[in-house]
């Protein structure tokens, strides 16, 4: 069963091929990480170190047993007791409920290890395995939102409710 891990510098190489195999796939429901992101990852994998360790942002990978990542979790924007969720799961390790696992227990971390009350998320409206994730982890929709130029809806969790 994949293990979810705080990223690390050495996340680096499987980090990469995961997103490089899933990039189409990813582009369907989401706005694609562009070229930039693939030429520069080492100095951007190094960057999202230093905001991790400000405290800024938490990055978590989803780590099979052969050390393979097949899915991301993260909290970005922390700031005033909340953080932005975001998560992506490998098209391969779809529809097993890795996702809706890896965000139940990000949302345990954000409260027992990063001190947070509340997570936000937005997905497009044709996302609807991301909806229903949301759903089941306790995310409530909260209002409309333009993702470039996708229409989507925002959501957010109230984390010292016990609904997840």
């Amino acid at each position: 069963m994949p293990r979810l891990q705080l990223l690390r510098f050495d996340h680096a190489p499987a980090l990469l091929a995961f997103e490089r195999e899933n990039r189409a796939y990813f582009a369907a429901s989401v706005p694609d990480r562009g070229d930039r992101y693939f030429a520069d990852f080492d100095e951007r994998h190094a960057a999202l170190m230093a905001e991790q360790a400000a405290g800024l942002c938490f990055f978590h990978v989803l780590v099979d047993d052969g050390g393979a990542v097949v899915g991301r979790v993260n909290l970005v924007d922390v700031a005033d007791g909340s953080a932005e969720l975001g998560y992506r799961i490998a098209e391969r390790a779809t529809g097993r409920g890795l996702a809706t696992a890896a965000v139940r227990e990000a949302r345990g971390l954000a409260v027992t290890q990063y001190g947070l009350a509340a997570l936000r998320a937005v997905t497009t409206l044709d996302n609807a395995g991301s909806r229903a994730v949301l759903a089941r982890t306790g995310f409530v929709a909260t209002g409309d939102v333009d993702l470039d130029g996708r229409p989507g809806l925002r959501f957010e969790c109230d984390l010292r409710l016990e609904t997840a």
